[in-house]
């Protein structure tokens, strides 16, 4: 997994507190939205990858590259995207694999991938969080504004493929849970991260996503990219089309 960007917000290492990320208990990311390894280095969450020439994209350039297109949620269920798997068989599923990834200081990992210690930053409200049963996995684009913007076409596969998506760091953050239920399944249109200094990062990492999986925007949502886009006159946007 990439290493994730440092961005512009800052935060100092926190007192390790034990915890068991894989354990039954634990919030799993996203589940309750309504409606809807062992070095200590410093990768907040929130790294744009890279477009396919290596070249980012103005925001404003890269909301009139996605397509526009009604959205339809007509058969949306959470159980048709398949989260959270251990596609790599070490042992760690997704939710793990993302707070590892994730870690401001790195939390020790034990047998059937239970991790003890470490700490986090959640970028949406600039919170620093000790205790990962306070964290959500959350997807960038929500599943069902995914499914909404083209991935109800998709093959079932296609479809796990998304809800676990490693290969990009701005696809899955680890967010406080309150931050995380708040957004719930709704798009920068009706929802943007409490710190101000989060927001053009956000609209980087939802406008990536869109893009790296070739889901849509209706005419609503394009309006608002754009007037919430004006202020993030430096902000580029940078990804890969996803496998």
């Amino acid at each position: 997994m990439e290493l994730r960007r440092l961005g512009s917000l800052s935060a100092a290492l926190l007192t390790a507190a034990a915890l068991t990320a894989c354990s039954p208990d634990l919030v799993e990311a996203d589940d309750a939205k309504p409606s809807a390894a062992t070095s200590s280095t410093i990768n907040p969450s929130g790294a744009p990858g890279g477009t396919p020439d290596g070249a980012g994209l103005r925001l404003a350039d890269a909301i009139k590259q996605m397509p526009v297109a009604e959205e339809k949620r007509t058969g949306y269920e959470r159980d048709s995207f398949k989260h959270w798997v251990d596609e790599d068989g070490d042992g760690c599923q997704t939710r793990q694999e993302v707070l590892i990834a994730e870690a401001v200081t790195a939390p020790e990992q034990g047998a059937r991938c239970s991790l003890t210690g470490g700490s986090w930053l959640s970028y949406y409200d600039e919170v620093e969080v000790t205790d990962a049963r306070k964290l959500d996995i959350d997807h960038m684009v929500p599943l069902a504004e995914a499914w909404d913007s083209g991935a109800h076409a998709w093959t079932p596969e296609r479809r796990e493929a998304y809800a676990n998506d490693l290969g990009s760091d701005r696809s899955l953050v680890a967010v406080t849970a309150k931050t995380n239920r708040s957004k719930a399944d709704r798009g920068p249109d009706a929802y943007m991260p409490p710190a101000e200094s989060a927001r053009c990062t956000y609209l980087e990492d939802w406008i990536g996503t869109k893009l790296r999986w070739g889901l849509s925007v209706d005419e609503a949502e394009r309006t608002a990219l754009l007037d919430l886009a004006a202020p993030c006159e430096d902000s580029v946007v940078e990804y890969e089309a996803a496998p």
